[in-house]
């Protein structure tokens, strides 16, 4: 609600972000929400907490993640391709969202700068984005303060399918949280889909071309926030 007093940010473009999400878990046979949505169905499903509906907040369902780390020179020899992680940081601004001076910026605003920092990389470099979406505002969000788009345009930067497939930017290519997956934890499933990508092993919801991927964490309500940049073994 603050975004949108500041910046005239609309449900419509929250909604879009969820549209966003179904048409790549539409793509994904391990999504769990699967099927036609439209920013019509998001603006008339029940609110849970004005203004966010049920289209609005994720999933919640079974699952698990993991992932394995290693040693660069052993990862080559492997059967399957090396995904090198190539920075990352992470930002506690707060404990409770009570003590925030802007709920409209998070600590994605550093932790991004330094990941970036760390990999060599700027957002006009990444392929490809991944990102925690509990909630349609969290994704508006992170792309503002990750560099995508300035504060505040994150709302026009989502409409029309600007991160839908065939967007201007591919987000949330399993679905997210929002349409995949939401095990009470999603963190490392951005981890998860981000090497899916990169590998070239996303089968329908593949990004042509994918060399450098950013995969976006969040932590509390809003407390905490962590940027990984991973990329393919030519970005070395």
């Amino acid at each position: 609600a603050r975004h949108m007093h500041d910046y005239g940010t609309t449900r419509a473009d929250l909604a879009a972000v969820a549209v966003a999400a179904r048409a790549w878990a539409n793509t994904n046979p391990e999504a769990f929400a699967r099927g036609p949505l439209t920013i019509e169905d998001c603006l008339s499903a029940r609110l849970v907490s004005s203004p966010l509906s049920t289209r609005d907040c994720c999933l919640v369902t079974d699952g698990a993640a993991a992932i394995v780390m290693t040693r660069t020179e052993r990862a080559r020899d492997l059967p399957r391709a090396a995904v090198p992680l190539l920075g990352a940081a992470a930002a506690t601004w707060w404990n409770a969202i009570a003590q925030a001076p802007d709920v409209t910026v998070t600590a994605a605003a550093e932790s991004g700068p330094r990941a970036y920092a760390a990999a060599g990389v700027g957002p006009a470099d990444i392929d490809v984005v991944q990102l925690y979406d509990a909630f349609t505002i969290n994704t508006i969000l992170f792309l503002e303060d990750l560099g995508f788009c300035p504060k505040g345009e994150g709302g026009r930067f989502v409409e029309n399918g600007g991160i839908a497939p065939g967007g201007h930017l591919p987000v949330n290519t399993n679905g997210g949280g929002l349409s995949c997956c939401h095990p009470g934890m999603y963190g490392l499933f951005t981890v998860i889909e981000a090497v899916e990508q990169l590998r070239g092993t996303a089968g329908a919801r593949q990004v042509p071309g994918a060399e450098v991927a950013l995969a976006h964490a969040n932590g509390g309500v809003l407390s905490s926030q962590a940027t990984a940049i991973l990329g393919t073994a030519a970005t070395l």
